[in-house]
């Protein structure tokens, strides 16, 4: 006996606009995505009962307890400072620094850091520290 075939062609659902919206959405969110920058180095923050949680700024500078100064994973010389921030605002003017400086560092370094961003046209900076649980 031979089997019959069935003359009317098979539903088929067509997913090539589904797959396009989706490529779509993929490259809108890699465009419009921030990418966080590290430091590079693990510090020890100071504790500061005052502090508050901010947004995360765009430039990120640590500060290790050998007064090493470090950004976007690599350490930098002071004099590098001004150069690297005014390169980075100029991506993004709108960004903020954020200095993170261990609580073993000399607070020297930490306002020189603070001339060089104030020189790159930075006004917005904040210093990280971890907050206490007094109140």
């Amino acid at each position: 006996m031979a089997r019959r075939h069935a003359a009317k062609d098979e539903p088929e659902i067509n997913i090539t606009p589904m797959l396009d919206i989706v490529f779509i959405m993929l490259i809108f969110f890699i465009v419009t995505t921030t990418f966080v920058r590290e430091t590079g180095v693990e510090v020890e923050k100071p504790t500061a009962i005052t502090s508050e949680a901010r947004p995360q700024g765009n430039v990120l500078i640590g500060i290790d307890s050998n007064d090493q100064i470090w950004m976007n994973g690599s350490q930098i010389e002071l004099s590098d400072v001004r150069t690297l921030v005014s390169r980075a605002r100029d991506e993004n003017p709108e960004g903020s620094v954020i200095l993170i400086s261990d609580k073993g560092a000399r607070t020297g370094t930490l306002v020189d850091i603070m001339d060089q961003v104030q020189a790159a046209g930075v006004s917005r900076m904040a210093i990280s520290a971890e907050q206490t649980g007094g109140g």
